[in-house]
């Protein structure tokens, strides 16, 4: 296999682990448009952090009264003080809408499993293990009153992706094209030289972590490829389930909602807050979902002062 197929590979598997998170946004990036995930640096612009977003939002919502509403990005592997911390913010909603593919008004129990037999959810496994990060199924408290179910079931997400033409496959492919061409474009990235060294470094988790943390700089275009120019199941059609759901808690009088979803959904259910709901962007906050501090590959240090991009 080609040096180029093979990090191509290893790109598009990031992105299935951590839930299909969405790129780092680049510095001239439409300013109408927010970014739910970014890599903190320091003065020597080497990676410090790789955070998560909350993005506010208005709604008018019965008889004009105002909505809150919050995009929580979220990574489905990342430091046990992040899902400390998202378990800390969901006490301020008046309902959180979660992700999950399972029937309707599915309840994880606390610390329950992660659908160990899903080829997703073992290579998430895999993923946790190898870089000392927690699985959020293990630690976000799904039984909290204030918590619904907003996604698909099984059912309806297989009929989607049948009438789609849509597989796993299909989706792996598209993205491994996408990653093909970034890397002919900037052969000077992480390559698998930077995997090959993190994979046999000292402090093999933290440089791993390192190494993929830079590759949510390469994947600017892999939803993109992904969603095509139909959308997909694994992204438009979860995110419309998600957003009927918003609109029958908002008909309820819910006044402060929070949405649970992938970062990489963010993007899509962003536009379609703005453009079918009139929503208003209002303000943003962020959380650390890995810590890349700590002592480079090598024994070289890293300063451990941050900057955001």
């Amino acid at each position: 296999m080609s040096r180029r197929l093979n990090f191509a590979l290893f790109g598009c598997s990031l992105v299935l682990a951590l839930g299909q998170v969405s790129a780092a946004a680049s510095k001239d990036k439409d300013a109408d448009k927010s970014t739910f995930l970014r890599l903190a640096r320091d003065e020597r612009e080497q990676p410090v952090a790789m955070e998560t977003a909350i993005v506010r939002y208005k709604i008018a919502g019965q008889d004009q009264q105002q909505v809150l509403v919050d995009l929580i990005g979220a990574v489905h592997i990342g430091e046990k003080s992040y899902y400390d911390n998202l378990n800390k913010e969901f006490e301020q909603y008046d309902v959180l809408l979660y992700e999950l593919v399972a029937p309707e008004g599915t309840r994880i129990p606390k610390g329950g499993g992660t659908g160990s037999g899903h080829p997703v959810a073992l290579l998430q496994n895999g993923m946790k293990d190898m870089l000392e990060l927690e699985h959020q199924l293990h630690h976000i408290d799904y039984e909290k009153d204030n918590f619904v179910h907003a996604d698909m079931s099984p059912d309806a997400f297989s009929k989607s992706m049948a009438d789609r033409g849509e597989s796993m496959w299909t989706m792996m492919f598209r993205m491994m094209g996408q990653q093909i061409a970034q890397q002919n474009k900037h052969p000077e990235r992480t390559s698998d030289v930077d995997l090959l060294f993190a994979l046999f470094d000292k402090n093999r988790a933290l440089s791993l972590k390192r190494v993929m943390a830079e590759q949510f700089e390469d994947l600017e275009g892999a939803m993109g490829a992904l969603e095509g120019p139909g959308g997909s199941t694994l992204i438009a059609e979860r995110n419309k389930v998600a957003l009927k759901v918003l609109a029958e808690q908002i008909a309820a009088g819910k006044k402060q909602i929070g949405i649970f979803y992938g970062a990489g959904h963010m993007p899509d259910m962003e536009q379609r807050l703005v453009k079918e709901m009139g929503a208003k962007r209002d303000a943003e906050r962020w959380l650390k979902a890995w810590d890349l501090r700590g002592k480079a590959k090598h024994g070289e240090a890293r300063e451990s002062g941050a900057k955001a991009e």
